[in-house]
């Protein structure tokens, strides 16, 4: 089957049909209210404590409701008036709902919330479905605002479904501009059915720790690598840039050489030891 974000934009592909689908379909419900509950628990909010809460992409406002289960207010946005008329109909009485585009950005004021979490909705900004859009500049309008209204030292947590690591680097090089820190916190890793994708993104604190991912028993006790993908940062800092080699590399510290002596400035010969890395640097 194609994926949803292939079929059409969001705004029409969930119409008043797969919006009813969200409330009478229990699969749905399910594992809607599954997803909501593992991005509460990776935010890791303050115990006794009531936070005003982000849901990008709220749908129906399934995920809405498990923030308001836990005692939380909230603001859900979502593209989908047809999604917004089911969640309006729903027995919720903490939230407010938004209609707006998440790649347009957010129209809030900085530091309005203490978190934010979205639950299968990231993936459909990575499409271009108008001619004037651009996955890039979209992920990277919404990073941005959301980077603005949310407090310093809170977090975001986006459940999605990436295609491919293509997809997933588009994504956490935009985050990484906006400023974010984090990465990817992947439950079930080995599990086809099991396996979920969450990016965890900070704003800041007092060295923030990622969260250790779910697993099964043969998954704790197997060697398969690792299931949670390191920091952001210390990752694309090792990316080449736009072809370029990687910085402080061989290949780096040879073309800027080569540069200066175009410029005519004394620069010493290449030997074998150059660009080679000395003992004890790291």
């Amino acid at each position: 089957m194609s994926r949803p974000e292939y079929q059409a934009p969001p705004e029409f592909y969930y119409n008043d049909v797969e919006a009813k689908k969200y409330t009478r379909n229990s699969r749905i419900i399910e594992v809607q209210c599954q997803l909501s509950e593992r991005a509460l628990e990776i935010l890791a909010l303050p115990e006794g404590e009531t936070a005003h809460l982000l849901d990008l992409g709220c749908g129906s406002a399934l995920s809405s409701s498990a923030i308001e289960e836990a005692g939380h207010s909230w603001v859900g946005v979502d593209i989908s008036p047809a999604m917004l008329d089911v969640a309006s109909t729903r027995d919720l009485k903490s939230g407010d709902l938004v209609l707006g585009d998440l790649g347009q950005g957010l129209p809030f004021r900085p530091g309005t919330f203490d978190g934010a979490i979205s639950i299968s909705a990231l993936q459909w900004l990575c499409n271009a479905d108008k001619k004037c859009h651009n996955p890039v500049h979209r992920l990277k309008r919404l990073f941005e605002s959301l980077y603005s209204c949310l407090a310093r030292g809170s977090r975001a947590v986006f459940q999605f479904y990436p295609e491919d690591d293509k997809q997933v680097d588009l994504i956490t090089t935009q985050a990484m501009k906006a400023g974010f820190t984090g990465g990817l916190l992947v439950d079930y890793p080995n599990s086809t059915k099991a396996k979920k994708v969450y990016l965890v993104l900070f704003t800041g604190g007092d060295n923030p720790v990622m969260p250790k991912p779910l697993m099964n028993e043969h998954e704790m006790s197997s060697n398969n690598g690792p299931s949670e993908v390191s920091n952001i940062n210390r990752r694309m800092k090792q990316k080449p840039v736009r072809g370029k080699p990687p910085k402080k590399s061989r290949e780096w510290i040879l073309a800027k050489k080569e540069r200066r002596r175009r410029q005519g400035k004394d620069v010493r010969e290449d030997t074998k030891y150059t660009g080679r890395k000395r003992s004890g640097r790291f």
